[in-house]
């Protein structure tokens, strides 16, 4: 499985099936093997940040900088692990559901200390929103919705924290995975 010209063989099917839970079919997990050889030019079994940007969705993505430190050198076995998290069918399974909100949790860590702070979900909200919010609006929302969970734009949030203050939002980001 390390090396991308060679095919998947049953047992690497139902390893990668296993390491995430079953939400993907054997089909679908040939097709996101062929996916991954494809975005895999030099055949070295991982995928670098410069393939990962030779996707014109993932390289518009206005989080795609903070993305990359997450999927830098993914194998083919973290690579489906990563796109699990964003799975349409992944909502069935609460675990899943953990595994998104760490993964967003990751996002906004833009330090990798383990914490969030208010500058670092601002930075995000700045991203992701652009000029159609100013800064004093972000502001104003981000700390309505901390204070409404206890928390002070001074708090660092923790993954447990930032699953009480985010995790009731339901996020949707849900990658379709076209079967050939």
């Amino acid at each position: 499985m390390g090396n991308t010209s060679s095919m998947l063989t049953q047992y690497d099917i139902e390893e990668v099936q296993s390491h995430c839970q079953d939400l993907f079919e054997q089909q679908e997990i040939l097709s996101l093997y062929q996916r991954f050889c494809q975005l895999d030019r030099n055949a070295k079994g991982f995928i670098s940040s410069d393939e990962f940007l030779s996707v014109p969705e993932f390289a518009m993505n206005p989080l795609s900088l903070r993305l990359l430190k997450m999927v830098d050198g993914l194998n083919f076995k973290d690579f489906v692990a990563f796109l699990s998290a964003f799975s349409a069918k992944a909502s069935l399974k609460q675990k899943v559901k953990h595994l998104l909100v760490s993964v967003i949790f990751q996002v906004y860590d833009s330090d990798c200390n383990g914490k969030v702070s208010f500058k670092d979900i601002m930075e995000v909200l700045r991203d992701l929103s652009g000029s159609f919010m100013s800064d004093e609006q972000r502001e104003q929302v981000l700390s309505q919705v901390l204070n409404e969970a206890g928390y002070t734009n001074e708090s660092f949030l923790t993954l447990e924290d930032f699953i009480k203050v985010f995790g009731s939002c339901k996020p949707e980001m849900d990658v379709e995975i076209p079967v050939d």
